[in-house]
């Protein structure tokens, strides 16, 4: 892995960093244009906007959290997890 996170990064997660950036940005503009013109369904529909940009980024931070893990069990730094058995294998 290299110093910079960005460069890192697998296209998953710089596509998902993009397309959240892009749909918050459409939310703020969407927010502002809400707020000069009295129209409160307007300033609603933005926050919808501006929520679904914040999935897309904690998306993101998912995708991000995964790669890293697998990054570092390939490089031995940590151990892989365990297989997730049922309750019904021990009887």
């Amino acid at each position: 892995m290299t110093n910079t996170p960005w460069e890192a990064a697998s296209p998953r997660y710089k596509k998902l960093v993009f397309t959240a950036m892009a749909i918050m940005g459409a939310g703020i503009i969407l927010a502002i244009i809400g707020a000069n013109i009295p129209s409160l369904p307007t300033v609603y529909t933005a926050i919808g906007i501006m929520f679904v940009g914040m999935l897309c980024h904690i998306a993101g931070m998912v995708v991000r959290a995964k790669d890293t893990r697998q990054w570092r069990v390939e490089n031995g730094l940590a151990a892989p997890r365990k297989a997730k058995s049922s309750a019904r294998e021990g009887q």
